[in-house]
């Protein structure tokens, strides 16, 4: 991790386009920042993205669940043709 400090209206670059400014200190433990990124690059607080993440990983639960029972049907015929005509109903 890389640790720097920064006073206010300074900025950390991130590659060519993203921008972090140090836009406030309040008592010297609350920093409020201003993040600039393409609208492609999602910028969240931790513990908005850690509830994205529990919910991404339930819903690739559920539909991996889904994938599943599915499948457990199939049998391998795609038609009732699958005992080659014979018919033991005889």
């Amino acid at each position: 991790m890389l640790v720097l400090r920064r006073k206010i209206g300074q900025a950390i670059q991130i590659n060519d386009d993203i921008r972090i400014v140090i836009q406030d200190i309040q008592n010297e433990h609350i920093v409020r920042i201003g993040i600039e990124a393409p609208s492609d690059i999602p910028v969240h607080r931790m513990e908005i993205y850690n509830l994205i993440q529990e919910e991404n990983k339930a819903a690739g639960g559920a539909a991996a669940l889904t994938w599943l029972q599915g499948a457990a049907r199939y049998d391998g015929s795609s038609d009732d043709s699958s005992n080659d005509g014979d018919n033991n109903d005889e």
